[in-house]
This record gives structure tokens, C-alpha cells and sequence, in this order.
């Protein structure tokens, strides 16, 4: 069943992303942060996969994404990006690896680059950032843009509840979408907005716009892949469809080699030397 939806074998680029969206074609991002993840994830069509900041959350247990480093991220992108064969490989830039200053910013995203071997760069922010998203861009590294709930700006926001409602934030969303456009970012992530200001800034663009939680008129939507499988059980938002239930299916799976653990059943005549 790998790769049952993709006709095309060849490496996604961002160039093709583009044509994906001048073509009507949807577009499928998951994220991972290791090298088995990555490879089912890889092995069964998608289209890019994100090693999020996210893994803060998934992988190190913490509240909010604003813990991981630079190290860290690098680290994750390393191992995904060794088990991906055709998708596109995008990386997110950790908090405070980009705000103090663009110089700042682009000196650790080449570092990124050339360490983890990542195929482009996310960030967030609208005109706040704009100056070190042109400057990674300068140095010839694709940026993906971030807006509307932004994680790292959790504390600010204090919630996370859906933004942009109001006229006023709803306004600069759609003014700093057309910035990074400008600005050559080669596709963008709506985070947790209303899905008619979403529907309206994806028509307006000609880069992709990525959703998740940003409704179905989005080129291409986006989850994080321990919700989406099922091994997370606290976390339900709206916006999330489940596909499996693999907290279920792990658990009475290492309940049962316990089981046979404990009643000598494993490792039987046949499982030893």
C-alpha cells in the first residue's frame, strides 16, 4: 500500500509545490522526528514532512515548544532527513534562533542547512521577522512561512485559541501573508484561523498555503503524526481527525509480551539459538 496515492516518484521540490498548487493538486505534510517515523511517513507518499518544534512536545515531554534548541532540532532533522527518499524535508527554526537580529538568524539557519541536510526552513511571524526571512533567502535557503497561531508566541497570546477573528488581526494576517509572498517564501502555514479568512489568503496567494486547523480550502493541510495516529489521547482539538488508535493497539501489544514474559511463553523453542 506505500505510496498508493503518489503517480510521481521524484523528489518533491519546492518548485513542484508551486506547480502542485497552479495544477489544483492538494498537498499532504505530516510531521516526524526520527529516522523509523520518517521512513513509513516517506515510504507511503507524503508529500513534505516537518520536523517540527513540536518535537519539544512529542518527543521531550515539554509544555510548550519554546524549550528546544538548535542542537536539538538539528538532531531530529538528521535522522529524518536520512530516512526520506522523496519528500521535502522542511525544518522548523527553534525559538530564539531568529528574533534578536537577521544576522543572528541566517548564521543559524546555514547551520541548520549544512548540519542536518534539511531541504528549507520554517519560521514564524509575519513583518516582525521579514528582514531575517529575506536574509536566509539571500543566502539561497527556501523559507516556509508561519502564520496565524504561532506556538513560540504562546506566552504572549496566552491561549490557544483561534486567531484572527477580530477585523483588525485578520487584516495584518492577510498584509503579512502578502509580505512573505513578496518577499519569496515558497509557501506558508495557517495555523488555527477561521476557514473563510483562510479560503481568502490562499486564493489571493500564488505560493501554497499550507492549514491545520485553517479549514479545507487550503492547498494542502498538515498534522503532527503522534496525534493523527492515535498515540496521543489528552489532545483533541476540533481540527483533528484521528486515523488510528495506536495508543491502543501499542498498549495491549506490550501488555502482552509482559504477559508472556512473566508465564515463560517468550521466548519459546523456535525464538532462541
Amino acid at each position: 500500500m506505500a505510496g498508493y496515492l503518489v503517480d510521481d516518484k521524484r523528489k518533491v521540490t519546492t518548485h513542484r509545490l508551486i506547480q502542485m498548487k497552479q495544477e489544483g493538486k492538494k498537498i499532504a505534510m505530516l510531521t516526524s522526528y526520527d529516522y523509523t517515523t520518517a521512513q513509513i511517513v516517506d515510504n507511503a507518499g507524503m508529500d513534505i514532512i516537518l520536523v517540527g518544534d513540536s518535537a519539544s512536545n512529542v518527543m521531550a515531554g515539554n509544555i510548550t515548544t519554546l524549550p528546544i534548541t538548535l542542537d536539538q532540532m538539528i538532531y531530529h532533522a538528521k535522522a529524518v532527513v536520512r530516512a526520506t527518499q522523496r519528500a521535502l524535508v522542511v525544518c522548523d527554526m527553534p525559538f530564539g534562533t531568529y528574533q534578536v537580529n537577521a544576522t543572528e538568524g541566517v548564521t543559524n539557519a546555514i547551520r541548520i542547512m549544512k548540519e542536518s541536510h534539511c531541504d528549507a526552513l520554517k519560521l514564524e511571524g509575519g513583518v516582525e521577522i521579514i528582514d531575517a526571512v529575506k536574509k536566509i533567502l539571500a543566502a539561497g535557503i527556501p523559507v516556509m512561512g508561519h502564520l496565524g497561531l504561532t506556538p513560540q508566541s504562546i506566552n504572549k497570546f496566552g491561549t490557544y485559541t483561534v486567531r484572527a477573528r477580530e477585523e483588525a488581526e485578520a487584516a495584518k494576517l492577510i498584509s503579512d501573508a502578502h509580505a512573505l509572498e513578496e518577499a519569496g517564501c515558497f509557501a506558508i502555514v495557517l495555523e488555527k484561523i477561521p476557514a473563510t479568512l483562510a479560503e481568502r489568503v490562499t486564493k489571493e496567494l500564488t505560493i501554497p498555503v499550507i492549514g491545520i486547523g485553517a479549514g479545507g480550502a487550503c492547498d494542502g493541510q498538515v498534522l503532527v503524526v503522534s496525534d493523527m495516529l492515535g498515540m496521543t489521547k489528552g489532545f483533541s482539538p476540533k481540527f483533528l481527525r484521528r486515523y488510528a488508535d495506536l495508543n491502543t493497539i501499542m498498549t495491549d501489544a506490550i501488555g502482552h509480551y509482559i504477559e508472556d514474559v512473566k508465564n515463560c511463553d517468550f521466548p519459546n523453542e523456535n525464538e532462541q539459538y
